[in-house]
């Protein structure tokens, strides 16, 4: 099983690109790629479950935002603190 944690990936040490895996067993792969509301992709399984999210621009992604999407998605929010590192720059 692999659980939500929170990759980002920094350019001359800026946030350029983050991504949020979800729940979901391991091994499962994206079938599917769905545009979100503003910097936000969601990846989802061959069952239709998400299973991550793309913040293509985490300076423009702020919590509320991510977790308004993580609502939608039927997932628990994400914590304000675990969600600074992608904002250090």
């Amino acid at each position: 099983m692999t659980e939500l944690s929170l990759q980002v990936t920094y350019r001359r040490g800026k946030a350029f690109a983050a991504y949020l895996h979800l729940s979901h067993q391991t091994g499962e792969k994206t079938a599917k790629t769905v545009s979100a509301e503003g910097f936000l992709v969601v990846d989802y399984a061959q069952d239709g479950k998400p299973i991550g999210v793309e913040i293509t621009a985490p300076d423009a992604v702020p919590v509320d935002r991510l977790n308004r999407l993580l609502a939608d998605l039927g997932q628990a929010p994400m914590n304000e603190r675990d969600y600074p590192p992608v904002r250090v720059g």
